[in-house]
């Protein structure tokens, strides 16, 4: 019959399939019609589930390559940031001090005295220990309400942020408007970094907790 010549090249399996099967002088067009419309709906469906699976194949792929980028991202990386940040504070107190120094007239602002300053004064660090442990208390009473990673990249985000607003005060500040930012500054940044530890610490242990019940099983 004429109409199998014209078939497209995907159907010539069919085609071949009736010519061997079917004396094709004898097959009712009826027939041939029917036949062909039945391999036309089988070959639309494996045609749509070989489609399907190589979406689901690139949606696989895609999301392994994203946990892939995840986990290849090292604990150290915020590390280094935290680092990065302590450099930069230590490096502006340096500066704040010699700067003090050199006009000869030191004075603490936490106890008035001269000779020293605040981050010196016996007063501050006794102050100091006691909103660390404060600190402490809150953190532990707060890591059950967010993830702990939120939490690292919200500390160093808080850090950076602060270091940028710092380094772009005006040059013509006075000396103790520029003493009391710092001052700000400064204890900020011990809170963040207790923070900081405290989560890594709580990671530890969960981490710790789930290959325990990992073995369990």
């Amino acid at each position: 019959m004429k109409i199998l010549k014209y078939l497209p090249s995907k159907w010539h399996t069919k085609v071949t399939a009736i010519q061997e099967a079917k004396d094709l002088t004898k097959l009712p067009m009826e027939e041939l019609l029917r036949s062909l419309m039945t391999y036309e709906i089988s070959l639309t469906k494996q045609l749509q589930e070989s489609e399907n699976k190589k979406k689901k194949s690139i949606a696989l792929k895609a999301t392994t390559k994203d946990e892939e980028d995840v986990e290849e991202k090292k604990p150290s990386e915020e590390d280094d940031d935290l680092a990065l940040i302590t450099r930069k504070l230590n490096k502006y107190m340096r500066g704040q001090k010699e700067k003090w120094e050199e006009k000869g007239d030191l004075i603490c602002f936490k106890c008035k005295k001269p000779g020293h300053i605040k981050y010196d004064c016996p007063l501050y660090k006794i102050e100091a220990k006691r909103r660390m442990k404060k600190a402490m208390m809150a953190t532990w009473s707060e890591s059950e309400e967010s993830s702990e990673e939120e939490k690292e990249k919200e500390v160093a985000n808080m850090c950076f942020m602060a270091i940028d607003d710092l380094d772009e005060v005006n040059s013509n500040s006075s000396d103790e408007d520029m003493h009391v930012i710092f001052e700000e500054l400064y204890e900020d940044f011990e809170k963040l970094s207790l923070k900081n530890n405290s989560f890594k610490k709580r990671i530890q242990e969960l981490e710790k907790e789930l290959e325990e019940v990992k073995e369990m099983f």
